[in-house]
């Protein structure tokens, strides 16, 4: 598996959509309402779906591959956002992992599935 470089993502996606001149398309409020449609085309995959057969989806290489094209639109659509926005990816998750730490500390998260403010 090759290393995500997201700079060299961005750099790609931005050429992509400026030789189709989608520059004036792309705007955050599209690209977030874009990120919102490929998230729930992804869900509906597995939207009626058993558990174990969610987990088995892997072995089907039909299903599979919708699932890779979804999750690929998903990321096209993230990392747009983060170049229009200038965002510091790697800034932003490491804050957002802090955040999360604080919110979910191991000895209540653990083996827990409630939501940081039940407990």
């Amino acid at each position: 598996m090759q290393n995500l470089n997201i700079t060299k993502l961005i750099e790609e996606i931005r050429k992509f959509a400026k030789d189709r001149n989608w520059e004036q398309y792309h705007i955050p409020k599209n690209i977030s309402m874009a990120l919102s449609v490929e998230a729930s085309e992804l869900v509906e995959i597995f939207q009626w779906l058993t558990p174990q057969e969610s987990s088995n989806i892997k072995n089907d290489p039909t299903q599979i591959e919708k699932v890779k094209d979804e999750i690929a639109d998903i990321l096209v659509y993230l990392v747009r956002m983060i170049d229009l926005l200038d965002i510091d990816v790697n800034e932003a998750l490491y804050n957002k992992m802090k955040k999360n730490a604080q919110k979910y500390p191991v000895d209540k998260a653990h083996s827990n599935a409630k939501k940081y403010d039940e407990y």
